[in-house]
This record gives structure tokens, sequence and C-alpha cells, in this order.
């Protein structure tokens, strides 16, 4: 049995249970799919330093407040994003710790493959 120790968190998941239940698979699918677009990685990724408004957002990631409105929309239905209202706005957060670790490790991932693809073609 291969055991997923969280070092950020402290938790220990059983990673066999994603392929013994169907439904686990889904939802781990989805959220990886969730992953499958470079403006939604960049969302998730400002929204680990910090929650913020979709103006926010729009400005700190150069996309339209629409196009981060409609990303945010498929973020929170996937519960990778929560909103809570604040007055007239609505700030966004990670759903939980779990979202920024799996960025902050798919974000790891990328730089390892781009300077292992350095070093070989040096």
């Amino acid at each position: 049995m291969f055991m997923l120790l969280c070092v950020a968190m402290g938790d220990v998941h059983d990673v066999e249970h994603a392929y013994r239940s169907r439904e686990t698979a889904r939802v781990v699918a989805a959220t990886m799919q969730a992953l499958a677009t470079p403006s939604r990685v960049r969302i998730l990724s400002r929204l680990a330093a910090a929650p913020c408004s979709v103006g926010e957002l729009a400005r700190d990631i150069d996309m339209e407040p629409s196009a981060v409105s409609q990303q945010l929309r498929l973020l929170r239905h996937l519960n990778l994003v929560v909103g809570e209202r604040h007055g007239r706005q609505v700030i966004y957060a990670l759903h939980d710790e779990h979202i920024g670790v799996l960025v902050a490790q798919a974000v790891a991932h990328a730089e390892h493959l781009r300077l292992q693809a350095h070093l070989v073609a040096t």
C-alpha cells in the first residue's frame, strides 16, 4: 500500500483509494482537469498567495474580469475555490490548503522538467 504524506498539513492519505473507488477517481480527474488551462493555474496560484476580488485577480494575472469570473465559476463548482461576500465585493480564496499544495506540486514538477530539459540541452 502506498501512502502519501502531505507534509504541509501533516495529513496521510491512502493513494490506492483512487483506483479502488470510482467516485474518488472521478473527483481526482475533475480536479486535475481544472488545472488543464493556464488561466486557471494562474488564478489558483494567485489565490494561493492571498484571497482577493475578481478585479484584483484580473489585474494581477492580466485577464479581463469577465474571463476571470467565468473561470472562477468553474473552480467554485469543482470546490477548488470559495467566495465570501464583503459588502458589494466577493473575495475569493482557495477552498483549502490541499489546493495550494496541489498547485505548488504541479509548479514544482513543471520547474523540474524545465530544468532537466535545460541540462540535457547544454
